[in-house]
């Protein structure tokens, strides 16, 4: 179970997420929907325990966020965060380095599989195959909860479905999954829970048939973001009041 609580996150110049409560259940996969800007990535950090909220108190698991639920969160950031000199190797070795639960045996089936090599350096990476790298390194953790910040941005069609079959082949043991996005065409059919941000509000959070009400997302999506602004807003860019 990840509980939000009253969750308020506040930057130097405006207000990232504004008394936000969630409850999502183990073994779901949900997706966090909203255009650029509507405060997904900095719940994902804040989930993630790379930010501190303003106000309010995440739990994972019955715990508060913090050293024992990083061991237990997988995030996959949006940013490429790994040195340009460095190898698909050297990030397996990083991997394995700093999480216990890393899986290096399941890394490369899935790196072989992405069609990627441990000797290719990830400067002379694609930014498709760059996600596909992160990608491959969060799912090779065994976190009960894995969330991915917008993985379908910036790759194309075949790397898109390589990227959902992934993400859906690793749905076991309970496991939570947490998808950010605004392609909503792509994941209609995969999710079980939705959750929709609105300017750094919750809008709308439960059962996809529930709080859809028989019209698909991209209908709910229209409806609630349907006059916003699509301009991309770089929500990593703000500096943090509290760091």
């Amino acid at each position: 179970m990840l509980e939000l609580n009253n969750i308020t996150k506040k930057y130097l110049r405006r207000t990232a997420l504004d008394d936000v409560s969630l409850r999502l259940e183990a073994g779901k996969t949900c997706l966090l929907l909203g255009p650029n800007g509507s405060g997904k990535t900095t719940m994902m950090k804040l989930i993630a325990g790379l930010a501190r909220p303003t106000s309010g108190e995440i739990r994972f698991e019955g715990m508060p966020i913090g050293k024992a639920t990083k061991a237990r969160i997988a995030y996959m950031p949006t940013e490429n965060y790994f040195y340009s000199y460095m190898s698909v190797r050297d990030a397996e070795k990083y991997y394995s380095d700093f999480f216990d639960d890393f899986d290096r045996a399941h890394f490369e089936r899935l790196i072989s599989a992405m069609e990627l090599d441990l000797p290719d350096r990830i400067r002379q990476l694609s930014s498709g195959m760059a996600a596909k790298l992160r990608l491959a390194l969060t799912l090779s953790r065994n976190a009960g909860l894995m969330m991915f910040d917008e993985p379908l941005n910036g790759v194309d069609i075949l790397t898109r479905t390589q990227v959902i079959e992934a993400i859906l082949a690793n749905r076991a043991d309970g496991r939570t999954m947490l998808v950010s996005t605004h392609l909503v065409d792509e994941l209609e059919d995969v999710v079980d829970t939705v959750v929709f941000l609105k300017k750094g509000k919750l809008i709308a959070a439960g059962d996809k048939a529930e709080v859809c009400g028989g019209r698909t997302l991209k209908d709910m999506y229209l409806d609630i973001y349907g006059h916003i602004s699509l301009e991309p807003v770089d929500e990593s860019e703000e500096v943090e009041a509290d760091a």
